[in-house]
Parts: C-alpha cells; structure tokens; sequence
C-alpha cells in the first residue's frame, strides 16, 4: 500500500456517513478542509462521490476510528503498509519537462568537460538525452554550439546530486557493462585454461627430458686420466 490516502473525497464520504469523528478529523485525515467536509455532510458536495471504506483498503484500522470518536482531540494516523512495494527501476533515459529540454545541452557540456570519465549511457540516463547528441556536443558538431554554456545539471534541475554522485562514483570504479569490457579483459574460459595448463605440463616434460638427456651424456663422458692409462698399455 501506499503511505498515502487513496480517493481522500470518497474516503471523507464514508467516514461521514459511517462515523461520528469530527469535521476537523475527517478534514486533517483527507487532506481537506473542515468546510468540505460540511458541506458533503450537508449534501452539498461530492454527491455523486461512492464512500471508499478505509478499513477495507488497510489504510485505516477499526481501533483508530473508535480511538477517535472517543477522543475528539485525536488525530487518525494511516496504518502501516503490510506490503513494501519496491520502486521500479528507471529503464531508458530520464523524461524531461519540455520547460527544461532547452538546458540539456548546456548540461551535457557541463558533464563532458568537468566529468570526462562519464560514458555515453550515464550522460544520457542524468539529462535524459540521445548518445547522437552528446556525440555532437563532444565533437563540437551540435547546430548550437557556439552558444552552449556550461551549466550544473543539478542546479538545472535536471537531475539530483544524489543521482550525480553515484554515477560518477560509477565510472570512477570503473564500473562497467560487460559488452563495453574488451576481450582481453574478460575472463578466460574453462578450456582456454585447460589449453593453457596442458600447454604449462608440456612444456614442464620438455624440460624433465632435455635434464634427462644431459645428465646421461655426463655419465657418458671418460675420465681423461683413465684414457691416458689405456694408451700407455
């Protein structure tokens, strides 16, 4: 659930019909003003409005409402979520309001001069914007630029420092996509590493036999003074 009101007028509707809180606690619950409350309790708004049970929704619990019709000074709280709905991920770049698309390329200058460690992808997911475009601002390319200022994307608007921060923590660790890392960065595979035990064995045989083939044509080799002796007989 929400950690906000669902439908604050259908829900003002119900409490209304089906409770004895105050005005002013339906109105602070709902996010409403007393006077609308009156007024849909006098009938004279949200009468084509159906009342939307909060008890049912799981935002608001029968103990609260006793709890409030007790105490007229109590203030009704929502319940808690019983489901933590994770936040979706952000897929493709950044939606930007047509107010600040005429600053984009300001801020792609900005990023590209004072954070060159940032890729293509990270510039595009900040500002919301193609990679042909902050090619053409790279390269000086862009129609405009002879007018581009650089401009802080954050004081822009465009983007939060938080969202900054870590992109730029990103590219500062190095933090890559494994189709952006270069072949012979990758891991090798399981039978490149057998290729290249086997290959390390061979030549370890190689070795053993050259030392084998030495140490028997040391042993071959006669004493100089035992062939002196054998020419005196």
């Amino acid at each position: 659930m929400a950690e906000q009101l669902l439908m604050p007028k259908a829900t003002a509707v119900w409490l209304v019909d089906n409770t004895s809180l105050s005005f002013e606690q339906i109105g602070e619950f709902c996010t409403m003003h007393p006077l609308e409350v009156k007024a849909i309790a006098d009938g004279e708004s949200a009468q084509g409005i159906k009342g939307l049970d909060p008890t049912l929704t799981g935002q608001l619990t029968r103990e609260e409402i006793k709890r409030g019709e007790t105490d007229p000074k109590h203030r009704l709280k929502l319940a808690p979520p019983k489901v933590r709905v994770p936040e979706a991920k952000q897929k493709g770049p950044r939606y930007t309001p047509v107010s600040k698309r005429q600053d984009r390329p300001n801020a792609i200058l900005w990023l590209v001069r004072n954070h060159p460690e940032l890729k293509d992808a990270q510039v595009s997911r900040l500002v919301g914007t193609t990679k042909n475009t902050i090619q053409q601002i790279r390269d000086r390319s862009h129609w405009n630029s002879a007018n581009l200022q650089p401009m802080d994307p954050v004081t822009l608007g465009l983007c939060s420092q938080i969202d900054l921060d870590i992109e730029i923590e990103k590219a500062s660790r190095g933090i890559v996509r494994p189709e952006e890392v270069a072949e012979e960065e990758r891991l090798l595979s399981a039978a490149q590493t057998q290729n290249y035990r086997s290959r390390d064995r061979q030549d370890d045989e190689e070795e053993l036999d050259a030392a084998a083939v030495f140490a028997k044509l040391s042993s071959m080799k006669r004493n100089p003074a035992e062939d002196e002796d054998e020419d005196r007989y």
